[in-house]
């Protein structure tokens, strides 16, 4: 028998290195010929593969003969049998219907990927067949890891979703997500159930299929942990009896790609995860950049709200200056990363290795580099090394294994402890903390968490949160640690977004321009009823804050743009949700006529990265200087909408997604990354929710 195996091996070896190779390139394109940026490129039956750049370009070495597939949420799977004459091989995907096709389940060997299974159940007898031999090759593999994946035209779609059973017990359908995040060691045996004999023992739940797991424990409990922050809606408030609204701005984006995480899975969206300003500031928009000695640059307009024809919408946007990458000063960074045992799925530590040699690629010599790890204790991993050793970084990186639990609070001290050690002084120091938010030794509530903060912000050392996974998430935590530590948060769910924060926008992810950043708005009562800020619930600031240099705010990174948004309500007009109030006995306010034209009156306030003092500047926004809304304005307009939707606003007149569809379609100009045309595909999505 070993000789035998011997025999096989020498010949899958030789057939191998007798293979002829080809390199192929390509472009993966939607069906209205967008590029579609983080397509998933494989080699039918092994584990090689690659994703589509942010132009939906790629490059992938395989043989004539082998098949790539290419895979992309929300798109029918495509197969293309590479030739000799392959070299060029463009690819459009095409949007995927509701209907279910079959029920995949991929088995992703070790490096001898010839040995990797690959297979799929349909209605097709031969392949049912086959069945248990192949279940049989994946508890022999030694090694494997088994990912679940549903191939269906619409992923999200629940009508057509197989049952899964983990256990003996049937899973509900909003923890698939979590279902699918199962650590692959530790499932001792997973079957598919396709027939209707086979799936009658769990009921009419089964009857687009069963996926029976057994864990080696035979207990395994599915839970879903992830916690959020609670979000009060801002309400209408009366210009006469509080004329003044101040908040601080808001730079992270972790609220978006974590919804469109759950939309993608088929999860239930909570309302408290959707924060409408981070949805906003997920994009960019086509605003001029400062031409003063500000670091950013202020547009105001305004016109009509969509999905309200008695108010009007107003939008106040900031684009920082954008510096560049030779030009930003030297960074002391510290890498802070969570290796506890919750990091073990393939969507965190695995997927933050990856994504932090993205960063590691835009280093350079005069940038260096620490690791501080934590589980139940904190210690370095890597001492301060210069940026141009990017093999010793990204080998300490590939080095990091997860086990034992979590001492965030440690970790966090330590981190700080050295960056401030190695501080350059007017350079860009930072720490970098990944995890999945799950401290749970030592300091580990939010309250705590932020009083930690608080006192190491005073070492001028800002604060980057990068959060990874799904079932444990801990929004709240990072919100806190991010919002109140001098920095900024993002929810890195792909090797996309992963590009997108720490390769694409690493001056704004990783380089601040202003720090402590107000804006208070103050209306114009001869013009404005009533006003609501949309979004920035967990942002607003007292008035008093605004000229109090010790409070503080948001940062702005280089390049970033800042949008907000006011829903208001003209003088004249009568508005359900204006409600009427008693007469004031001792106050009797007063129009000032002189400001007639005027709509608003907005202030910012910021301070030099390095400095203590802030800087005020002033911007008034006419009614005489009124225009037809730009297509920036009608993006961002169909963004909040969305948002309010999933958050089930009382402040939506209407509530056809159809519409909000229309709005985005119809303004997405200058997506030459696509990411616009990926919100308008995750809204069509939705709809089958």
């Amino acid at each position: 028998m070993r000789l035998l195996q011997y025999i096989l091996f020498v010949f899958l070896i030789t057939g191998i290195s007798n293979a002829q190779q080809i390199k192929i390139t390509g472009k993966v394109t939607d069906d209205q010929n967008l590029p579609l940026p983080g397509v998933n490129i494989v080699i039918k039956g092994n584990t090689t593969g690659t994703q589509s750049d942010f132009d939906g370009n790629y490059t992938i070495l395989t043989n004539i003969g082998d098949t790539l597939v290419f895979s992309y949420v929300g798109f029918e799977i495509a197969e293309e049998k590479v030739t000799a004459a392959s070299s060029l091989m463009h690819i459009k995907l095409i949007p995927a219907s509701s209907q279910l096709q079959e029920v995949v389940v991929t088995a992703y060997g070790s490096k001898r990927v010839r040995k990797s299974t690959s297979y799929a159940v349909s209605r097709n007898k031969s392949r049912r067949r086959g069945r248990k031999h192949r279940q049989r090759r994946i508890k022999k593999s030694s090694g494997v890891q088994v990912a679940l994946k549903i191939r269906g035209a619409n992923p999200t779609s629940r009508t057509k979703q197989p049952l899964y059973v983990v256990d003996g017990v049937p899973i509900d359908n909003k923890d698939i997500a979590v279902v699918n995040a199962i650590d692959p060691s530790k499932i001792a045996k997973l079957e598919v159930l396709k027939s209707k004999k086979e799936t009658s023992i769990y009921g009419t739940k089964a009857k687009h299929g069963c996926i029976v797991i057994t864990t080696h424990s035979g207990n395994y409990k599915v839970q879903n942990d992830e916690s959020y922050r609670e979000i009060v809606e801002n309400d209408f408030k009366r210009v006469h009896m509080a004329p003044l609204s101040t908040f601080s701005i808001d730079v992270d984006k972790a609220s978006y790609s974590n919804i469109r995480r759950m939309i993608n899975t088929g999860v239930k969206v909570p309302a408290d995860a959707v924060k409408i300003e981070e949805m906003i500031n997920y994009f960019n928009y086509q605003y001029a950049q400062p031409k003063d000695e500000h670091p950013f640059a202020i547009h105001t307009e305004y016109a009509l709200t969509p999905w309200n024809m008695k108010t009007q919408l107003v939008k106040i946007g900031l684009k920082g200056k954008e510096i560049p990458q030779h030009e930003i000063p030297a960074s002391n960074l510290v890498f802070l990363i969570d290796v506890s045992g919750s990091m073990g799925n393939s969507n965190k530590l695995p997927l933050l290795k990856k994504a932090f040699k993205l960063l590691v690629n835009q280093l350079r010599e005069k940038d260096k580099v620490s690791i501080v790890v934590y589980a139940g204790a904190a210690g370095m991993v890597l001492k301060p090394t210069s940026g141009a050793n990017k093999y010793e970084i990204n080998q300490a990186l590939q080095n990091l294994e997860a086990g034992g639990s979590t001492a965030g609070g440690e970790g966090i001290r330590l981190a700080y402890k050295i960056a401030k050690e190695n501080f350059i002084k007017n350079g860009n120091n930072r720490v970098i903390l990944a995890t999945d938010g799950d401290f749970n030794v030592g300091i580990s509530s939010d309250k705590d968490m932020k009083k930690l903060i608080e006192e190491k912000r005073k070492s001028d050392v800002f604060l980057t949160c990068l959060g990874f996974g799904m079932g444990n998430y801990k929004d709240s935590k990072l919100e806190t640690l991010a919002d109140t530590g001098n920095g900024n948060h993002a929810y890195i769910d792909t090797m996309q977004e992963a590009q997108k924060v720490l390769g694409k926008e690493f001056g704004g992810t990783m380089y601040t321009i202003a720090k402590d950043v107000k804006i208070q708005v103050e209306f114009n009562p001869s013009k404005v009823q009533a006003y609501r800020l949309i979004g920035y619930e967990n942002r607003l600031l007292a008035n008093e804050d605004f000229i109090d240099d010790t409070k503080d705010a948001g940062e702005l990174g280089s390049g970033h743009t800042v949008t907000a948004l006011y829903e208001v309500i003209p003088v004249g007009v009568t508005n359900k949700y204006l409600k009427e109030i008693a007469d004031l006995k001792y106050t009797n306010s007063t129009i000032n006529k002189e400001y007639g034209d005027e709509l608003l009156t907005v202030k910012f306030r910021y301070k030099k990265p390095q400095e203590k003092k802030s800087i005020e500047m002033v911007h008034v926004l006419h009614t005489d200087t009124k225009t037809s809304a730009s297509q920036d304005f009608n993006f961002a307009a169909s963004i909040a909408w969305f948002g309010m939707k999933l958050r089930g606003s009382k402040y939506i007149e209407n509530q056809n997604i159809k519409d909000i569809i229309v709005l985005a379609e119809t303004n997405k100009e200058k997506d030459n990354q696509g990411y616009k045309a990926e919100f308008i595909r995750l809204m069509n999505s939705y709809q089958g929710l």
